[in-house]
């Protein structure tokens, strides 16, 4: 139960007093509830201005994923894109290279994979939706990794794909 005193908040484990009111602890049988203080407290702590830059950068991000991987990977749409770069498997047809391949090599590499195979009416779908707080040498290591995978994969250097994920854990 969090309480405001004269210090600021105070969070209360013993239900005495005005505690003893509150619905308990926070837990799953609550629903989305988690979901919507997390939510608030991002767009509170941002203010008006603050989420504005946010979506800005967002797609600025994406953007630029979409701008700089379009000559290796294929593009699900032409144009720009918003908040998530959108690409399909036609770039692997026939290396015998899939889109969980792909995937699983990235794991390689180092990073969590894309969404995969959504939405559904794209087909082999890749969608890749960075956030608002990469930088550009962080989003630049990302597409350099993703350029030498789809070259990989073009070049028929099937070893780079056949047994992904093989990192070892550090």
């Amino acid at each position: 139960y969090v309480v405001k005193t004269a210090n600021g908040f105070d969070l209360i484990e013993n239900q005495t007093g005005e505690a003893a009111q509150a619905f308990g602890r926070m837990v799953a049988f609550h629903g989305q509830m988690g979901m919507y203080v997390r939510a608030l407290s991002y767009m509170l702590s941002h203010g008006n201005d603050g989420l504005k830059q946010v979506a800005e950068d967002a797609v600025l991000n994406a953007n630029y994923i979409l701008a700089s991987l379009k000559d290796v990977m294929s593009p699900a749409f032409d144009g720009y894109c918003m908040h998530e770069a959108l690409f399909d498997d036609h770039f692997l047809e026939g290396t015998g290279v899939t889109t969980l391949d792909f995937a699983k090599a990235m794991i390689d590499e180092g990073y969590h994979p894309m969404t995969m195979y959504f939405p559904l009416v794209v087909h082999g779908a890749m969608l890749i939706e960075p956030t608002e707080t990469e930088s550009k040498a962080t989003l630049d290591t990302f597409i350099a990794s993703m350029r030498a995978l789809a070259i990989a994969a073009k070049s028929n250097d099937k070893s780079r794909f056949d047994n992904a994920p093989d990192r070892k854990s550090t």
